[in-house]
């Protein structure tokens, strides 16, 4: 863990992301075993110290990440100008400076000068006032690393819900749902659960899109016709998926407790139950990328930014939950890598019935 450095992105100026990073940071710091860099500025995080009254925080202001220092809070300037805050509303400032921040940030996870990405809130609203061409943080880091595609999965200690469609607005989710689309994302819970949570076989429930998963076509055609579909293929490639389940009786009945994932056809029916069962406990986890983000499970919280108020639980998790998936995956592949070898070895020796030599061998994930 003393090997991982983690960046953390400033988010919104005028919300409450840097309070709570700071809090995480300084309050916290004493179980702190990895590296973190802010994408900000020394003195936008300045301004939000006094906030907080932490009189033990010690800044370190770096060129580049490799620059860290476990013991400080490593801050990496990604924009020169003095800057307005205005607390509690959205500005065209506020956006540009989470941009930037983001851009700077995605930049160097994508180099592998940081190990993992977390990223404060930002407010959509002002991302739109600063021309961010994106929806959210989950669409611009997957299309600026060139991944495929990815999955929204929401995280805490008893639940993983992944939505299928992101931010999408909800008059434009039954054109969106396909059967390849659901299959995708299946495939990408499927893995993520298996590589980064190490859930040997991991089940997978499937929830259906319309009310009572459509009734057997009494209440909408789409979950015969296009879910169970893509659950029925999903079991063909060895994923242990199930459903499509009617959302409400699903969480009503506690079901949700006997899966190690699920997958939400939409944003709120995944999102409203979670944060019922665990707000403030959650992290937003991109599953599906080449490289590790995470995220607290809330926004800006315009209403108290300044005041001092917030909670920094979820942004410790998120934290903990980057450093945890870096770590998996490396034991993973080490694991994987060791298992190729030994298969390869016995192989040769089957072959010419004498102990071959065999050079490691890391699979390509």
């Amino acid at each position: 863990m003393e090997n991982i450095t983690i960046g953390i992105t400033c988010g919104d100026i005028n919300g409450i992301g840097l309070e709570i990073i700071l809090k995480a940071l300084a309050i916290k710091k004493a179980n702190r075993t990895f590296k973190t860099v802010i994408y900000g500025s020394t003195k936008v995080v300045a301004y939000h110290k006094n906030i907080i009254t932490q009189d033990t925080i010690l800044f370190n202001s770096i060129q580049a990440a490799e620059e860290a220092q476990a013991d400080r809070i490593n801050i990496i300037n990604c924009w020169q100008d003095n800057v307005n805050i205005t607390l509690g509303k959205p500005t065209d400032v506020g956006g540009k400076c989470a941009f930037l921040a983001l851009e700077r940030a995605v930049a160097d996870m994508k180099s592998g000068v940081i190990d993992a990405l977390v990223t404060a809130p930002i407010h959509k609203k002002a991302m739109q006032m600063a021309d961010f061409p994106f929806v959210g943080h989950t669409e611009y880091i997957t299309n600026t690393l060139g991944d495929k595609d990815s999955l929204m999965l929401m995280v805490s200690d008893n639940l993983r819900i992944g939505v299928a469609t992101n931010h999408l607005p909800l008059r434009e989710v039954p054109q969106a749902i396909t059967t390849e689309l659901v299959l995708r994302k299946i495939e990408i819970l499927a893995e993520t659960l298996r590589i980064d949570f190490n859930q040997g076989k991991p089940t997978i429930a499937v929830l259906g899109l319309n009310p009572h998963a459509g009734d057997e076509g009494a209440i909408g055609t789409e979950d015969d016709n296009i879910v169970r579909p893509a659950v029925e293929k999903a079991k063909e490639k060895g994923i242990l998926a199930f459903g499509p389940y009617p959302a409400d009786g699903f969480f009503g009945s506690g079901q949700f407790t006997k899966f190690d994932g699920v997958l939400a056809m939409y944003h709120d029916q995944g999102l409203v139950p979670f944060k019922t069962l665990s707000f403030g406990e959650g992290t937003n986890y991109t599953a599906g990328l080449a490289s590790v983000r995470t995220s607290p499970d809330h926004g800006t919280a315009y209403d108290i930014a300044g005041k001092g108020e917030a909670d920094e639980a979820s942004f410790v998790r998120a934290l903990y939950l980057a450093a945890d998936i870096v770590h998996n995956r490396s034991e993973y592949l080490e694991m994987h890598a060791n298992s190729l070898v030994q298969h390869k070895r016995k192989a040769l020796e089957s072959e010419t019935g004498e102990d071959e030599e065999v050079e490691d061998i890391i699979p390509e994930e």
